[in-house]
């Protein structure tokens, strides 16, 4: 299996140099997306008392781990393959407790029937997620591409998944705000379960392991 260094030896050195610099500044540019989206969103779920917007904040600060792993791997630092296993099986345990603790809330609000307020902040983070996520994965896919590296293709599928967290999210707060549907932002919570504890799944997997490149 190719490994990044050698990637950068091929037939266009030069190329492959300037990739590996893309995909570097896209994990930066990423890990710093995910620590504002985190922030904004469990700021404006906690001033809502949304479920659905805590969950994803959450997923974002989770995911910046995540993303820093992978960093770790494109930095080329050698000698450290336990570490970032160590590291990614700690990001798989967090993503499994987050979807138990988001299924349990979204369940309980609709027993107790317990609606969230409007959170306009809510949705506007949630469409910029929306605009910013798919672009980031589109280009993602195309570094993977251009460095055979399944590392950072299965990070662009992460960055998906991110994208489809944002739009269930969406939808569950324009639905509680312009319709008044309470019940909305519980459902997309619940939604949004599997999808965050299918993310932890692949964490444990390892799929930025050692012989991910």
């Amino acid at each position: 299996m190719a490994s990044w260094a050698a990637a950068s030896q091929g037939d266009h050195p030069g190329q492959a140099r300037l990739s590996l610099r893309s995909g570097r500044r896209l994990e930066y540019f990423t890990i710093g997306w995910n620590v504002v989206e985190a922030v904004v969103s469990v700021i404006a779920g906690a001033l809502a008392g949304s479920t659905a917007l805590i969950g994803f904040g959450i997923d974002s600060a989770i995911e910046s781990s995540s993303g820093a792993a992978l960093l770790w791997r494109l930095q080329e630092r050698e000698g450290h393959a336990d570490r970032e296993r160590t590291t990614l099986r700690l990001v798989g345990v967090s993503f499994l407790l987050l979807a138990a603790y988001v299924g349990f809330e979204a369940a309980r609000a609709l027993v107790v029937h317990d609606a969230p307020s409007p959170s306009i902040l809510g949705i506007g983070i949630a469409i910029a997620s929306l605009i910013v996520m798919p672009l980031l994965a589109s280009r993602k896919r195309a570094l993977a591409l251009q460095l055979d590296s399944r590392a950072l293709h299965a990070d662009s599928r992460q960055t998906s998944l991110c994208a489809y967290l944002s739009a269930i999210l969406l939808g569950g707060l324009a639905l509680n705000a312009g319709l008044g549907w309470w019940w909305a932002d519980s459902v997309a919570a619940l939604v949004m379960t599997p999808i965050i504890a299918g993310e932890g799944i692949e964490a444990l997997r390892g799929e930025h392991c050692d012989d991910c490149v």
